[in-house]
């Protein structure tokens, strides 16, 4: 059995930027560390930082002290006046990209755009990006969520970064024939394509397809979803110990893919898993 790896498989910048600036404020002995909400959408790693006295919490009430960490995903507005009227040091983690939709959403603001944000509306990021429009703005994960939207005579568009291009121009398409007008600001993150694209052209490529990532990461199960649509047998595992439930029968070749918030560490360990079954399935 011969097994491909993706070549972009894992962290991103905007995750391992998040990463560093969380371990260095541990380093520099700010005392109690806090991240608002966890950092990236990865268990393992949260657990890790844990470790190193780096402890995520859901709100800005469970912080009187120290310092607090902004996750890679960013947070709204409003929590983060919340979390400049405490006084704490702020380490301003959330990813550049995200901030520069922030950026957009205020544009389109002001122009006086209604604004679709493509994305998931219960996911932080969106939340964020959500809170930087005024009245009307809304955050849609398909065009079957848009069927009830009036006509509009300018609609500006944003998407979540972690979206597929093939989303956002489902929803484009929609919203052309719905305004007099349309502004489009494509803010999907180019790693986030080029794992997509990448991992579609592997999943075509094999019998078995393995995407490595944090159940709860919205990067990895969209992952997911673009490989099942082309190889079936596409499996979504957080660590390799979930690898005992998946049944390689009759697989010539297995590919192997990791969503953006996935450490190296992990990705290894499934390669070094997936290569010990091949070994044992010789004998």
């Amino acid at each position: 059995m011969e097994i491909l790896v993706a070549k972009n498989a894992g962290f991103c910048f905007g995750v391992k930027r998040a990463i560093n600036m969380a371990e260095e404020c541990a380093l520099d002995g700010e005392g109690h560390i806090h991240t608002l909400g966890p950092i990236i959408h990865n268990p393992q790693v949260v657990e890790e930082l844990e470790k190193k006295g780096i402890s995520a919490v859901n709100a800005v009430e469970d912080v009187d002290s120290g310092a607090i960490i902004i996750r890679s995903h960013g947070v709204t507005l409003q929590e983060m006046e919340l979390v400049k009227g405490k006084g704490l040091k702020i380490v301003d983690a959330t990813c550049p990209f995200v901030k520069k939709t922030h950026e957009y959403v205020e544009l389109l603001t002001k122009e006086g755009y209604s604004i679709v944000v493509v994305g998931d509306k219960e996911h932080p990021e969106v939340k964020g990006i959500l809170s930087y429009g005024g009245k009307d703005i809304i955050a849609a994960g398909s065009v079957d969520e848009l069927m009830g939207m009036p006509r509009r005579k300018k609609i500006g568009i944003v998407a979540q970064t972690t979206q597929s291009i093939q989303n956002l121009q489902a929803i484009v398409a929609f919203c052309v024939a719905r305004a007099s007008e349309i502004k489009i600001f494509n803010t999907i993150c180019n790693a986030t394509s080029v794992r997509q694209d990448e991992s579609t052209k592997l999943a075509a490529q094999v019998d078995c397809m393995i995407v490595v990532g944090g159940k709860n990461s919205a990067n990895t199960k969209r992952l997911a979803d673009i490989c099942r649509k082309i190889q079936p047998k596409t499996y979504h595992i957080e660590v390799a110990g979930e690898l005992n439930q998946i049944r390689f029968n009759g697989a010539k070749k297995v590919g192997i893919t990791a969503g953006a918030s996935t450490p190296n560490w992990i990705i290894e360990k499934v390669i070094e898993a997936v290569s010990h079954m091949c070994e044992q399935a010789k004998r």
